[in-house]
């Protein structure tokens, strides 16, 4: 079974533009390019990677996943409100490796722009191109999100980050009683990435991230879940391997098929890479 780290993003650096990168992430204040990627991915046994947009670039990521064998997928871009959007999905779809899309609805102003009538018909729309879409909220935007995802029960969706819970500050009570919500919508899945930029920076250890994965696997069980690194913004709090050696120490307990499911089939499916 191959195995994919299902998150991560690919970019050339511009401070006017990529203000998101503050003055505390300067370890991520830089080109980030597959000559870069491809040995971490190679040492660490992954066959590839699921490249995933930081900003407007469909262009650039998918001439990046052309040139590269290694890049297996692309969750691109699109403005789901205009009123052409399903031209752009026709159009798209001549890129192979163009898998699903995603939208920063963690920024948003309106916190439930995804229940917005001209948001869900873009949404409405993936399907018959067959689609993912990759959700990114905060915890705050997870009641509004179990109501969009009820909307489209036949729609493939992977909550990214498993929600950016505050894992800083320990108190996982609240959004794992939101998170368990999902249990029954089995076209939900969830990446479990992104955790040790919500944990202490400098001073997370294994052991805090074990009650949010608990929530997880009991949420959504060991097929609807998935491993990314979030690699290059992890850098931040931890190196490659320690962010890869969270989750390898966590399901070192599961069956090898399960470990396998997580660390790639379950990506490979969910994307049709």
């Amino acid at each position: 079974m191959p195995r994919i780290d299902a998150h991560q993003h690919i970019w050339q650096y511009d401070p006017a533009r990529d203000t998101w990168i503050t003055e505390d992430m300067a370890a991520i204040r830089r080109d980030f390019l597959p000559p870069d990627l491809q040995p971490i991915l190679e040492k660490n046994g992954f066959t590839g990677c699921v490249l995933v947009q930081a900003k407007e670039d469909n262009d650039f990521l998918l001439e990046i996943a052309a040139a590269h064998d290694f890049v297996k997928g692309v969750v691109g871009w699109v403005e789901f409100q205009d009123e052409q959007v399903g031209e752009q999905l026709a159009y798209l779809k001549q890129y192979k490796k163009l898998k699903g899309f995603r939208y920063i609805l963690q920024s948003a102003q309106d916190r439930a722009l995804m229940l917005q009538p001209a948001f869900k018909r873009g949404i409405a729309q993936l399907r018959d191109y067959s689609y993912t879409f990759d959700i990114l909220i905060f915890p705050d935007q997870l009641g509004y999100t179990k109501e969009f995802v009820s909307a489209f029960p036949d729609q493939p969706f992977v909550i990214d980050h498993l929600a950016k819970p505050t894992i800083k500050d320990g108190k996982w009570e609240e959004w794992a009683k939101q998170i368990k919500a999902f249990a029954g919508h089995e076209n939900v899945s969830c990446k479990i990435s992104g955790m040790v930029t919500e944990a202490d920076w400098r001073n997370w250890k294994k052991a805090d991230f074990r009650p949010y994965l608990d929530a997880v696997v009991e949420t959504f069980g060991p097929k609807r879940i998935m491993f990314g690194s979030d690699w290059p913004v992890c850098l931040v709090a931890g190196a490659y391997e320690e962010v890869l050696g969270i989750v390898e120490d966590y399901f070192s307990g599961f069956s090898p098929d399960e470990q396998a499911l997580f660390f790639g089939g379950n990506a490979t499916r969910f994307y049709q890479l």
